[in-house]
């Protein structure tokens, strides 16, 4: 083969390649910018069919997963704090493990776990059902109306997943920080005191603020990554199916491209 061509050709595959990664990620941010504005908008999602919608969708985001989900957490929470507490013992540490557990488990690993979960477990499918709703309308020879489907059926799925997300996130770190005490003191509350001021050590403004700002960008790369790609016509212009892990590493980039960030802003 000549080598010209061969280069050329590679060079075309590689610009289609690049092309389409650009126009996959400009409609993440796209539809993305237009969630977040119809969220600032409660007249979009108030009222109706479209409040049904949303109230129905929180139900599905939330309660399913609820138990499940804090059982596990709790799981996670009592391993990883033994694990600290009896390696603080043996190093004669004690007094920097409440720090390294709130650090490590609260304000690293909760909000990680709850946003993939929710992806897992809620964002994923619903979106692969969206999908499949629009390749049988267009195989039915329908027209897909992309503000109806914005606001019935993207906005209330985004909402409920932003919700699920900070919702399990905020009651694991509560149980987190509970297990965290009785492991270390027990049921007795003279520890309390030394308890309260060593996380409060930890929360200062800045970590509080990177934190907060952490678990809600994971919130909403979680409910609106995968929408996105349920959403985004492919190069015939029709719905096909998308593979899965293909869009899980999609999300899991924006996730850990967050959490990189996050890190920068805690420790630099």
């Amino acid at each position: 083969m000549d080598p010209i061509s061969s280069a050329q050709t590679a060079l075309s595959h590689w610009g289609t390649r690049v092309r389409a990664t650009w126009v996959a990620w400009w409609h993440v941010l796209l539809l993305g910018a237009q969630i977040v504005v119809l969220a600032f908008m409660p007249s979009s999602y108030r009222h109706g069919a479209q409040r049904a919608a949303v109230l129905s969708n929180l139900y599905l985001a939330t309660a399913p997963l609820l138990t499940g989900f804090l059982v596990l957490s709790a799981l996670v929470s009592v391993v990883l704090i033994r694990i600290v507490v009896a390696t603080a013992l043996s190093y004669g540490l004690t007094q920097y493990a409440l720090e390294v557990l709130v650090r490590t488990l609260v304000l690293e690993l909760i909000p990680l776990y709850a946003a993939l979960f929710v992806a897992v477990r809620y964002a994923m499918p619903g979106a692969q059902r969206v999908r499949k709703k629009l390749s049988d309308l267009q195989r039915a020879g329908g027209e897909v109306d992309e503000q109806a489907l914005l606001r019935s059926e993207l906005l209330p799925r985004a909402l409920a997943a932003v919700f699920s997300v900070l919702l399990l996130a905020a009651l694991s770190c509560v149980v987190a920080l509970v297990l965290t005490y009785l492991t270390v003191y027990g049921f007795s509350p003279w520890g309390l005191p030394g308890y309260t001021r060593s996380v409060g050590g930890v929360f200062t403004p800045a970590v509080t603020l990177i934190f907060s700002l952490k678990t809600l960008f994971f919130s909403l790369a979680v409910a609106v990554v995968p929408l996105a790609a349920s959403a985004q016509r492919d190069a015939q212009g029709r719905y096909s199916r998308r593979s899965d892990i293909s869009e899980f590493a999609r999300l899991f980039s924006v996730v850990l491209l967050i959490e990189v960030v996050s890190l920068l802003g805690n420790y630099y």
